[in-house]
């Protein structure tokens, strides 16, 4: 496994949003985490991913334990290990696709010309290259939501958090945002964390892991 986390516990004031969750993914491999709202998906996402960190519990990635990790440490993991892709997309209005698709890259000092090369290749393979020109703001949503998949890729994470990654889309743009963000983590060997309600996003996952009253309840295959 890349990526376990066991026994977490996490408390917002005297709201408990986790109370023991486990959860384990392997390389390659899409796990959906579903359950309904506020039942702590969105929580045990924040604390595998090193955002937050539990009150209890422990979270590893590759044998290394994030809790022993200084604040500086995570950071660098979550921008070069992992990759994360949010509901809206977050990408920069100021800069153009290309630009936002290279901006990991470029915050890791690779040259301008070297990353602008990766964002096109990347755009290209998620069919939006057509957009790596424009400005977000100018671009439909399913198209800046493959921006934002090439974004989380570019980096050739290890494991991308994918946080309702077609909510704000039509059920056909957020199919084809599916397809090509699950071929494109497998054609990498990435792993996918896949939060969502959706049975059909649920659906292009290996397996499906319930959270229920802030626990993992149960595994079921897809």
């Amino acid at each position: 496994m890349i990526l376990t986390a066991r026994a977490l516990k996490k408390t917002y004031g005297i709201t408990p949003a986790l109370a023991g969750a486990d959860f384990e993914i392997a390389p390659g491999e899409v796990v959906a985490v579903m359950g309904p709202s506020g039942s702590g998906k969105s929580t045990l996402l924040h604390c595998i991913a090193g955002i937050i960190a539990p009150d209890e519990g422990t979270v590893e990635f590759d044998g290394r334990d994030l809790g022993s990790m200084s604040d500086v440490e995570r950071s660098a993991l979550r921008r070069s290990e992992f990759g994360f892709v949010f509901q809206f997309g977050q990408l920069v209005p100021e800069l153009s696709c290309r630009e936002n698709v290279a901006l990991p890259l470029r915050l890791d000092g690779v040259a301008r010309r070297v990353a602008e090369q990766r964002a096109d290749a990347l755009l290209e393979a998620l069919e939006v290259g057509g957009v790596a020109k424009q400005r977000p703001g100018t671009v439909s949503g399913g198209e800046g939501q493959r921006v934002a998949v090439a974004r989380a890729l570019v980096t050739d994470p290890r494991v991308l958090f994918a946080d309702e990654p077609t909510g704000a889309l039509d059920s056909l743009n957020g199919e084809r945002v599916m397809e090509l963000l699950t071929a494109a983590a497998r054609e990498r060997n990435t792993a996918v964390v896949l939060v969502t309600h959706e049975t059909r996003v649920a659906a292009y996952s290996d397996r499906e892991v319930i959270v229920r009253d802030g626990r993992t309840r149960e595994t079921v295959s897809s």
